[in-house]
Formats: C-alpha cells, sequence, structure tokens
C-alpha cells in the first residue's frame, strides 16, 4: 500500500494518474494546503519542501522499512522504476523520456504556475509579470507542439512524460492559452483525456476538493506568502 500525501493540484494529479495506470493500491491522505496542513511536523517529515505530493510506499521494492519521497517528477521515476512500466529500464530511450518529465519540472510546470498565478491569483493585477508569463507559456506550448508532430506520445510509447506534462496542459485556459493554435498539442491532450486513469484522477478530484482552495486573506497568506521564518512558526504551532 502506497499512502499518497495529496492536494488537487497539477503536481497531485500527476501522481493520481499514475497510482491508476499503474494499478498500485494507494490510500490518499489530504493535505489541505489552504489550511496550512504542509506546515505539519507530520507532513514535514516526509516533504522537507512543505509541497504535495509525497508518498509512503510500505512496501518498497527492497522490502525494507517503508520509503519516504516528495517531488513529483522523482515519484513518478520511482513509480515507474517500482513496476517496471512507463519508463525503460536503461538505454537511449529513458534518457529521452527523462529529458521531457525534467523539461516539464523545470520549465512548464513553474512558467505554468507563474501565469497561472499572476493571472487568477493576484490580488494586484501587474501587466509586466502577466505578458511575461503567459508570453513564455505560450512559448513552451510551441515546443511541446513541435515535439508531437508526428508522434503519439511525447517519448515513443505512453510514459511518465505524458502524465507529468498534461495536468499542466489541462489548465491552459489558465495560462490564456488556446489549444486551437496547437494542433499536435490538442490531439495529444483529446487521447489523455479518455484515458480511464486520467478520468479516474479527476474524479478523485471532486471527491477531496469540496470547497475552493483559497477563499480568503489568510488563505492567501498561507499559500503564498510564506518565509522560513513562518513556515518554522508554523510547525512550532502544530508541535503545540
Amino acid at each position: 500500500m502506497i499512502d499518497l500525501h495529496y492536494w488537487t493540484t497539477p503536481n497531485g494529479h500527476k501522481i493520481t494518474i499514475a497510482l491508476e495506470e499503474l494499478d498500485l493500491p494507494y490510500r490518499i491522505v489530504p493535505v489541505n494546503i489552504s489550511q496550512g496542513d504542509q506546515f505539519k511536523p507530520e507532513f514535514l517529515a516526509i516533504a522537507p519542501n512543505n509541497r504535495i505530493p509525497a508518498i509512503v510506499d510500505h512496501d518498497p521494492a527492497d522490502g525494507g522499512a517503508p520509503l519516504t519521497m516528495f517531488e513529483s517528477g522523482a515519484i513518478l521515476e520511482y513509480l515507474a522504476d517500482k513496476t517496471h512500466r512507463l519508463l525503460p529500464a536503461s538505454g537511449r530511450g529513458r534518457y529521452e523520456v527523462l529529458q521531457w518529465l525534467y523539461w516539464q519540472m523545470g520549465g512548464l510546470g513553474p512558467m505554468a504556475g507563474q501565469a497561472h498565478h499572476f493571472v487568477g491569483y493576484s490580488a494586484e493585477q501587474i501587466p509586466y509579470a502577466i505578458n511575461r508569463y503567459v508570453n513564455e507559456c505560450n512559448r513552451l506550448y510551441g515546443v511541446l507542439d513541435r515535439r508531437l508532430h508526428g508522434r503519439a506520445f511525447m517519448a515513443g510509447d505512453y510514459s511518465i512524460a505524458d502524465i507529468a506534462i498534461y495536468p499542466w496542459i489541462q489548465r491552459h485556459e489558465r495560462h490564456r492559452q488556446d489549444l486551437n493554435d496547437f494542433a499536435e498539442i490538442k490531439r495529444w491532450y483529446d487521447t489523455l483525456s479518455a484515458r480511464r486513469a486520467v478520468i479516474r484522477a479527476y474524479e478523485i478530484v471532486d471527491e477531496i476538493n469540496v470547497v475552493p482552495t483559497i477563499t480568503d486573506a489568510q488563505s492567501r497568506q498561507i499559500l503564498f506568502g510564506q518565509t522560513a521564518a513562518s513556515v518554522a512558526a508554523s510547525s512550532t504551532a502544530s508541535k503545540a
């Protein structure tokens, strides 16, 4: 059994999709990031960066003690290696998948996240910031569209690279991107959207997040206003 410490964000969706694709038994442990659950000591013990997702695998491949892991890309790689699926074991095919996984982790995710923030969550509308990140998303969508030309998936067979990228493209409207401008992405996106595992992953959203995540100034401060000192104070307060 795998415990998935999860909230309904693109990085969280990556792991629910993967677990569903791999038919691994798992239990969701909700981490409500708008209420500060990510700063509780028990969560920080497995996710020191105070970000979801994180897992605890109670049946690791090495047969040892439960294995904890944070960072969605590392978790995807671990789950693929554990099951020998969705990632070639070695050789060029493996690196082809991993380079696109890391492209999402280092480029698409951070840039799309900033676009999402300044378009939808910033208390102050800052045209420079909006244009900066919306335009960079558009550039990255172009990279993705070119990569998918003549390919069904990102790197040969369906893989963790596709799983990592999909939840960010799923929010294309929040990035002010029109998939009709990117025919290859749209084809790929529609194919993935029809997969059973993807459908199930997004059904889980409605089961877990039944109220809006960001509702007031306090939730905004929890999500967007943390410093090293405030995280330490939150963790200490949770222990009391």
